[in-house]
């Protein structure tokens, strides 16, 4: 791979992250807040692209072979080259070395292809153009365990009714804090909808630190009124209230609270499928 497809492969991976960084694609990969920084490599992956394109060009137009040019004697030699220095009488009989006006050419430079090995360096940015991958689901959550974790604080909720909150704020106030912010309170959650081995509804966020790699599950065991038939993976917006029942996650023994459900509606996949609010 040649510095012209070094360029060119840089160019397109910078217009696929500006083009990611543009849309909602983008939060499939990497945290909501972490947009500019996309952007910008985005943006500077372009311009070491065409810096890259120019700096060849000069550098190829500086070393192009000039046109050669006859001699005297009609042979052909390099218009770079030095005018050969005439034979004296007394080397006229002597055998001489040929020297490179002589006719000889220097051996030409041995040239290194490159290796074709270099271009499936391509085929990740193919798949980051052609094929966006679907956002984790429950294949993800029903084998990690969940990564509830207590939080710092618990904030004031607003009079609303029902009350909107994440899975993940849930879960914390639910297990650690014992429901206390959510005595005689009705919450809405949405989430996917996950099912264990032995059938145990779960409603599931997967909560980020910084980017997809590094997505783990939180759960939230579902009671009362669920829907007779649940989809794997299929979102749900589900309404009802606190309860003290909970239990421990089959893969690493994690808490998973309980909500008992009131309502149940399908939802739309969010923009965002990922849930930030365990570490802001």
């Amino acid at each position: 791979m040649n510095r012209q497809s070094q360029s060119a492969v840089l160019f397109l991976l910078g217009a696929a992250l500006l083009h990611a960084g543009a849309t909602d694609l983008y939060l499939r990969y990497v945290k909501a807040g972490l947009r500019p920084l996309l952007l910008a490599a985005g943006a500077v992956l372009i311009v070491t692209a065409l810096a890259t394109s120019w700096y060849e060009r000069r550098r190829t137009k500086r070393h192009r072979p000039r046109p050669a040019r006859r001699s005297a004697d009609g042979r052909e030699r390099d218009a770079r080259a030095p005018s050969a220095a005439p034979r004296t009488d007394d080397e006229a009989g002597a055998p001489l070395a040929p020297r490179p006006d002589d006719g000889a050419t220097a051996p030409a430079a041995h040239a290194h292809p490159e290796p074709r090995v270099a271009w499936l360096l391509v085929l990740p940015l193919l798949a980051l153009i052609l094929v966006a991958p679907p956002a984790l689901g429950s294949y993800s959550a029903t084998r990690t365990g969940t990564a509830l974790q207590e939080p710092l604080a618990y904030p004031s909720l607003p009079a609303t009714d029902p009350l909107p909150l994440g899975v993940v704020d849930y879960a914390g106030r639910a297990f650690y804090d014992h429901g206390r912010t959510l005595a005689d309170r009705e919450v809405r959650l949405t989430g996917f909808v996950a099912l264990d081995h032995d059938g145990t509804p779960y409603l599931v966020r997967m909560a980020l630190n910084c980017c997809a790699a590094d997505a783990q599950p939180v759960k939230i065991g579902l009671t009362g009124r669920i829907p007779p038939v649940l989809q794997p993976d299929a979102w749900l917006t589900v309404t009802g209230v606190y309860t003290p029942r909970t239990a421990r996650d089959p893969v690493n023994g994690g808490p998973i609270p309980f909500l008992e459900v009131t309502r149940a509606t399908p939802a739309p996949t969010p923009e965002d499928p990922y849930d930030e609010s365990w570490n802001n």
